[in-house]
């Protein structure tokens, strides 16, 4: 509970920080909701799973860093949480490696959407980039959809699913913010599904049994 207290707190304090624009707040209180959430994780059942959710959100707080750092570094950030994608995709493998089409289909239009829109939109030199980093997160919510309804604990399984369609959300917002139409509570909307998908993912390791 601790941690999940200490998650919040660095949560508002971003909120308020971003509120009143202090971009220095901001920067270094940015990383505590995750930092926090992996501390959290440590009381989880020990496997693979609870290993690649941890890998993933080691990366999710460097691509934080990196994205409230002053000057651009978003191709970098991206680096970073598509690796973080990558390991949440390798977590949900290590239980469940059935194909579901349904969540196949699902996953591949989402992702279809929200690039055709922001490739429409114009990306420049991000197209590429761009490109490998949707394709990765439709596989990650792929594959946090198909551990629903099989022998993968089922409360795990929701909250894998609904972590991952937060993180899905939270990342079409930037990029509809970014490369579309700009909207002032974007910030708010991003930081908010983006945390809450974070929490969702950690979540889920909770309900695995020990490895």
């Amino acid at each position: 509970m601790g941690w999940l207290i200490l998650a919040l707190m660095g949560a508002v304090t971003y909120l308020y920080g971003l509120s009143t624009h202090a971009a220095l707040l901001c920067l270094l209180v940015k990383p505590l909701p995750v930092l926090a959430l992996l501390g959290w994780l440590h009381d989880a059942p020990p496997g693979d799973y609870r290993r690649w959710i941890s890998l993933g959100l080691i990366f999710s707080l460097l691509g934080d860093v990196l994205l409230a750092w002053p000057g651009d570094l978003f191709v970098f950030g991206l680096g970073a949480f598509l690796v973080a994608h990558l390991a949440y995709l390798k977590a949900y493998l290590s239980d469940c490696k059935r194909l579901a089409v349904l969540p196949l289909v699902l996953a591949l239009g989402v992702g279809a959407v929200l690039l055709g829109l922001l490739i429409s939109s114009g990306l420049g030199p991000l197209l590429v980039p761009v490109i490998v980093y949707g394709t990765a997160i439709s596989a990650m919510l792929w594959r946090a959809l198909a551990r629903l309804g099989t022998d993968v604990p089922k409360r795990s399984a929701l909250l894998a699913a609904g972590g991952a369609l937060a993180f899905v959300f939270s990342d079409s917002v930037i990029g509809i913010d970014r490369f579309v139409s700009p909207f002032h509570a974007a910030p708010y909307v991003i930081i908010l599904s983006y945390w809450l998908g974070q929490w969702g993912i950690a979540a889920s390791a909770f309900s695995q049994t020990k490895r």
